[in-house]
């Protein structure tokens, strides 16, 4: 599931104002105007940014892996600010770009892509993969992917390399004030929990399920607590039962979103924020947040004239399975096809 480049902007004001609230510094100047151009405040607001997760913030990593989800070929990126395709998943910027330039900070580069310098690495790094899920497994029928351990090994590695370059104390200070935005879990439903990997079904109802994945991801959290780490942005899911696919799945609902999948995702959000609650209750000094994207994506399902949007969705949705050129020629057509042209007026983005 993708969401336009228009939606994911709205999306990251969300946790932008959530970050205000529970912030002390500066206050951060919203607008409700086009995406800012790449000029930072001075001095930052944070040191750095961190990002953990899957496809909504990859911005490269993936490039390096083999794997089918790739999002390296066109249309992805026709609307970033190279118009080309860098990586992300999405027409343009993704919600970590936003932050990052909110924040007074240039975006922030994906960790295989770098070369292991801490000077590339001091304003932030990106150890998203799409496909990851907060299970190991998840995703794996599409290739390659760094799961969520595997990217908090990552992070483990980086801060070691701090600590060797500049000394235990000062990577201690910069890891304490920087953002570590975390943003994860689709892929344990598309690719593993609503796929039945593994008869998962029959072995976990879903608010078992869902238990399951924020105790994991509760187990995670702390483990970068132990890293120094005290500023976390937690993501949560969106309306997963409105995106096209599995409109196209159950034609049964007439078009309307798939309640069975929303309820399972509104329990995954509720776990989540208990999650994020009993840590803030646990941890000492920990500033750390949950971000509600279901209610706000819901809101512009439901008003989507007052978002200037229209009530249609553009839909590609193929499997790529050892077709890519083919692939690449019918997405192209498409686009020209059903005039991608008002891209903004349009909520989801599937490829």
């Amino acid at each position: 599931m993708a969401f336009s480049a228009a939606l994911r902007a709205f999306l990251i004001l969300i946790s932008l104002h959530h970050y205000r609230q529970s912030s002390a510094q500066e206050d951060i100047a919203i607008s409700d105007g086009p995406a800012p151009s790449p000029s930072f405040p001075s001095p930052p607001l944070v040191p750095a940014l961190f990002v953990i997760g899957d496809s909504s913030v990859d911005c490269g990593t993936n490039n390096f892996l083999g794997t089918f989800a790739r999002a390296d070929r066109p249309p992805y990126g026709r609307d970033f600010d190279t118009h080309q395709p860098t990586g992300r998943f999405s027409n343009g910027r993704i919600p970590v770009d936003y932050l990052a330039l909110r924040l007074g900070l240039p975006f922030v580069p994906n960790y295989l892509g770098l070369r292991g310098s801490v000077k590339d690495m001091i304003r932030g790094v990106n150890y998203a993969s799409a496909g990851a899920g907060i299970i190991f497994s998840s995703g794996s029928e599409l290739g390659q992917h760094i799961s969520l351990t595997q990217q908090i090994q990552q992070v483990t590695d980086t801060f070691q390399q701090f600590t060797l370059s500049m000394g235990e104390e000062v990577a201690s200070d910069l890891i304490s004030k920087s953002v570590f935005y975390i943003s994860m879990g689709t892929n344990d439903y598309i690719h593993y929990y609503l796929r039945n990997v593994s008869n998962v079904q029959t072995l976990y109802l879903p608010w078992r399920f869902n238990q399951f994945l924020a105790q994991t991801m509760k187990r995670e959290i702390k483990n970068l607590y132990n890293d120094n780490v005290r500023k976390v942005v937690v993501m949560g899911l969106a309306p997963m039962g409105c995106a096209p696919y599995y409109l196209w799945m159950y034609p049964e609902t007439n078009g309307e979103c798939v309640d069975m999948i929303n309820d399972m995702i509104l329990e995954f959000n509720f776990e989540m924020r208990q999650m994020v609650e009993e840590l803030a209750q646990e941890l000492v000094g920990v500033r750390i947040i949950f971000c509600d994207a279901f209610q706000a994506s819901m809101d512009i399902m439901e008003n989507h004239d007052r978002y200037g949007q229209k009530l249609i969705s553009f839909f590609l949705f193929f499997f790529s399975f050892s077709y890519e050129c083919l692939i690449v020629f019918c997405l192209r057509i498409c686009c020209f096809r059903f005039q991608c042209n008002s891209r903004s007026m349009l909520r989801f983005w599937e490829v």
